[in-house]
């Protein structure tokens, strides 16, 4: 069986064909990156409309890179949310739009859940019951897998995403879009014992919170602007 998968929940716009749940003939991604580094951070409006304008493009090559054709599709899924509702719209749209020209089954996917199916591409002998942490720019969640379709959410952050800290402290510290990787590279020639940072919830149960972390960077950073940025990052 050979699904088209179509994700367009935030600021890529990303197609791929799967044969039998676990082999991945071709993956197209389509990055926005350089369109929302200017604010550091997605802005939805301009998401949205990026996607319309990359979608029909996106699937086309994906189809290519597998070598096959709509006619060689049985099924045809998108992301459905959570996620930007603007951008998820374009995707769920281009999806029902080919199911109802080809008479395909169209299958509506749980972001979270994509995620957590994600480990079964990496490692196939996995099996519930298992544990998975997803974490996003707009979630962190540590979620139990008690058997496929069946889940429970032991922990999640109780106010910002570990993305969404990522990206706000390194707009502060002028690194650019998107945070994360620009952050994690600058951490590797920063000293990680410079800044004694808040590590908050670590006794209290399994949830998150990463919104005291961003505003004890802010502070610190402008109570010290000598500090080298590096090991800020680190």
């Amino acid at each position: 069986m050979r699904i088209l998968g179509i994700e367009t929940s935030c600021d890529e716009t990303a197609a791929a064909v799967v044969e039998d749940g676990r082999t991945i003939l071709s993956s197209v991604v389509a990055s926005q990156a350089d369109l929302h580094a200017r604010y550091g951070g997605v802005v939805p409006e301009i998401a949205s409309r990026a996607h319309v304008e990359l979608i029909n493009d996106v699937i086309a090559q994906s189809l290519v890179e597998a070598g096959t054709t709509l006619a060689g599709i049985d099924a045809v899924a998108a992301v459905q949310g959570p996620g930007l509702a603007g951008a998820l719209l374009v995707g769920v749209s281009a999806a029902k739009a080919i199911a109802l020209a080809t008479g395909l089954p169209y299958v509506g996917v749980n972001h979270h859940e994509a995620h957590v199916y994600a480990a079964l591409l990496e490692d196939p002998m996995l099996e519930p019951p298992l544990v998975t942490l997803v974490v996003s720019g707009g979630h962190t969640l540590l979620i139990a897998m008690d058997d496929h379709g069946h889940y429970r959410v032991l922990g999640q952050t109780v106010d910002d995403a570990a993305g969404e800290a990522f990206d706000k402290v390194a707009r502060f510290l002028g690194l650019g879009y998107p945070g994360g990787p620009a952050i994690d590279r600058l951490a590797t020639t920063g000293d990680p014992a410079s800044v004694a940072f808040p590590r908050p919830m670590l006794d209290d149960g399994n949830d998150f919170s990463f919104s005291g972390l961003k505003t004890a960077v802010v502070h610190y950073v402008r109570g010290h602007p000598e500090l080298d940025v590096a090991d800020v990052a680190a």
